[in-house]
């Protein structure tokens, strides 16, 4: 039988989920105790914490911490009790890498790609344009597909989560919506999509029209990013990047689609940025 380091091992290699419970503070016979958890399906349990109750609780929690990718000690009583310090537990999450999906083989894709990549994103390009759609083109995506955004995602969808996001570069509505409107049936944690705030009402009018209710909608960010006043490929990618980290971490942001007004605005005279 492998041991549990073995299997730790194994999964890490395998960029397989899996998350290691160990007492760090609590009784003496207790300290250094593991428990092993790999999601499944089927979850499977190897070691013991010394109490089949804590076990369970420490079991659930560790899972939460592995599906928002996060590693932190929680405190337990000698049984698992909530709000209770007897015993403490470092979680460390080995979680596979976040996933970004970018709809659209454009100009802006290989700048997003790139700051996806530097932030541990697997990234995906996707276009149903084969011309457009090339490795030559995005040599920092982890993959190139060519098919339609609701047949990829018909393929990826159930596996994407909270971490992951998805980006709609498109401004064509053959492309866009059917992206959108599969994006919504997935659990993934961001969806953003590019385009003028014209733009982003009409897409918005097509999107009701596919059916989409406003509880729905309010889950797009459109029109995507921060409003930082990004102009260049390059700056849009780091504003949508971070408009991706503060939705995750819970942050307030200036957010394009929250903002009213020009997406562009013209550089005030004591600008020091502003061109000459």
């Amino acid at each position: 039988m492998s041991s549990l380091f073995e299997i730790l091992a194994d999964d890490i290699r395998a960029e397989q989920p899996v998350v290691l419970a160990e007492i760090v503070e609590g009784p003496a016979e207790s300290l250094g105790a593991k428990l092993l958890v790999r999601p499944g399906p089927p979850q499977e349990v190897h070691g013991s914490l010394g109490d089949p109750d804590l076990d369970r609780v420490v079991t659930h929690d560790a899972q939460s911490e592995l599906a928002a990718g996060l590693t932190g000690t929680r405190h337990y009583g000698r049984h698992g009790e909530a709000r209770e310090r007897d015993v403490s537990v470092f979680i460390e999450s080995f979680a596979v890498p976040a996933r970004m999906i970018i709809f659209g083989a454009v100009d802006f894709t290989s700048a997003l790609a790139k700051v996806a990549k530097i932030l541990g994103y697997r990234v995906t390009v996707c276009d149903a344009r084969s011309v457009f759609a090339t490795r030559a083109r995005f040599p920092m995506a982890d993959e190139v597909v060519v098919a339609w955004p609701d047949a990829h995602l018909a393929q990826v969808g159930p596996d994407l989560g909270r971490r992951d996001a998805i980006c709609v570069l498109t401004h064509d509505p053959k492309f866009d919506v059917p992206a959108i409107v599969s994006a919504l049936a997935t659990g993934v944690g961001y969806i953003g999509a590019m385009g003028s705030r014209r733009t982003t009402d009409k897409r918005a009018a097509r999107l009701r029209e596919a059916g989409i209710g406003e509880t729905e909608l309010a889950r797009v960010m459109a029109p995507i990013g921060l409003d930082i006043g990004a102009r260049t490929p390059e700056e849009t990618a780091v504003a949508i990047c971070a408009e991706i980290i503060a939705l995750r971490t819970g942050r307030t942001a200036p957010s394009l689609r929250d903002h009213p007004g020009p997406i562009h605005r013209d550089h005030g005279p004591g600008d020091k940025g502003a061109a000459p």
